[in-house]
């Protein structure tokens, strides 16, 4: 299965998730929905907010030209939310997968979405 086909198949098909992408650790693009985009400033503010979930309590959560506000953290996972609409952000041993999911869909389908995904991933060893 190609990396895009997990975005496409196992993510926005759900009809859980409207946009979703799996980003290298290293910041690489391994997969992205069509109608995605993440900027350079906003892939850098990501990688510095999984590692000091600080940042994102001060400035949100930056992704696709939108700011989300910050609602919780783990060791793993970051949640936000803009409005009715909301992002779930997982990290794996080597990729990252983001959900973006729009008004009308459940926050707790959308992360667990995200969260089965990365569980996945990183059992295979990702």
């Amino acid at each position: 299965m190609s990396w895009q086909s997990y975005v496409d198949d196992q993510l926005v098909a759900t009809g859980h998730i409207s946009r979703g992408a799996i980003l290298g650790l290293d910041g690489s693009t391994w997969a992205i929905s069509p109608s995605l985009t993440i900027k350079p400033e906003e892939l850098s503010h990501l990688l510095g907010g999984l590692a000091d979930n600080n940042k994102f309590m001060a400035s949100g959560i930056k992704l696709n030209g939108d700011k989300f506000m910050f609602l919780r953290a783990d060791d793993r996972s970051v949640y936000g939310k803009k409005g009715a609409a909301g992002v779930a952000i997982v990290k794996t041993n080597s990729a990252i997968i983001i959900g973006i999911y729009d008004e009308g869909i459940q926050p707790g389908q959308a992360t667990m979405t995200v969260e089965k995904l990365a569980d996945y991933l990183r059992d295979a060893g990702y």
